[in-house]
C-alpha cells in the first residue's frame, strides 16, 4: 500500500515542529526576563527592571511573528504562559510606579494570559504593600490595597468558564484572599501607629 501523501504530511509536521521549538524556546526566555524584571521592580532597580521587561517585550513580539503561520503553535500553553508572565511584570512596574495600567491591546497579547498576568500582579502588590509597612510608609500602602482591591473587582466581573479564561476563577480567588490579607495587616499597622502616636502624647 503507497501513501502518497506522507512526504507532504512529513513537511508540514517538519516545519510546525520547527516553529514550536523555537516559541519553546523562547517562550522560555521571556518568562526569565520578566520574572527578573519582577525582582528588580522589589529592590527598586527601575532601569534594570525596564531594561528586562522590553526585552521580554521584544521576545514576545519575535515569538507572535514566528508562529504567525502556525496558530495551533501560537496558542499553545507555554506561549500563553510568557504571555501572562510578561503582563505581569509590565503591569506590576505601572503599579508599583503608580502609572496608568496598560491594558492588553497595548502590550499585544491575547486578553486571557493578560487578565491572568493582571491577577498575579496582585500578589506582588501584596509584597510591595508589606515592604511600604515595614518602611512606615502607611499612606503609599494604602493606595496599593486600592489598587488591589480595584483589579479584583475588574476582575470578578469576568464570568466566563474557566475554559476560555484558562483559569482565572482561581486567580481572582487567591487575588481576593491575598487582598483580605493585606487589608488584615495593613489595618493592624495603622491601628498600632495609632497607639503608638497617643503613647508618646502621654510621655
Amino acid at each position: 500500500m503507497e501513501f502518497d501523501f506522507a512526504d507532504d504530511a512529513r513537511s508540514i509536521l517538519d516545519e510546525r515542529f520547527v516553529a514550536r521549538e523555537k516559541g519553546f524556546s523562547g517562550s522560555r526566555q521571556v518568562t526569565r526576563a520578566s520574572a527578573n524584571a519582577i525582582r528588580a521592580l522589589h529592590r527598586n532597580e527601575w532601569d534594570e527592571a525596564s531594561r528586562l521587561i522590553q526585552q521580554a517585550g521584544a521576545l514576545l513580539d519575535e515569538i507572535t511573528e514566528t508562529l504567525s503561520g502556525h496558530p495551533d503553535v501560537l496558542h499553545a500553553g507555554f506561549v500563553w504562559a510568557a504571555a501572562k508572565e510578561y503582563a505581569e511584570a509590565r503591569i506590576t512596574e505601572a503599579l508599583f510606579k503608580q502609572e496608568p495600567v496598560p491594558g492588553f491591546s497595548e502590550l499585544g497579547i491575547d486578553p486571557v494570559p493578560y487578565l491572568n498576568g493582571l491577577g498575579e500582579a496582585v500578589g506582588e502588590m501584596r509584597r510591595r504593600m508589606l515592604d511600604l509597612l515595614r518602611d512606615g510608609d502607611l499612606a503609599t500602602a494604602e493606595k496599593a490595597l486600592e489598587a488591589m482591591d480595584e483589579i479584583v473587582d475588574l476582575l470578578a466581573s469576568m464570568d466566563y468558564p474557566d475554559g476560555m479564561t484558562s483559569g482565572l476563577r482561581r486567580t481572582t480567588d487567591v487575588a481576593r484572599s491575598l487582598v483580605e490579607r493585606s487589608r488584615s495587616d495593613l489595618t493592624a499597622t495603622v491601628v498600632q501607629e495609632r497607639l503608638r502616636e497617643d503613647l508618646a502624647r502621654l510621655t
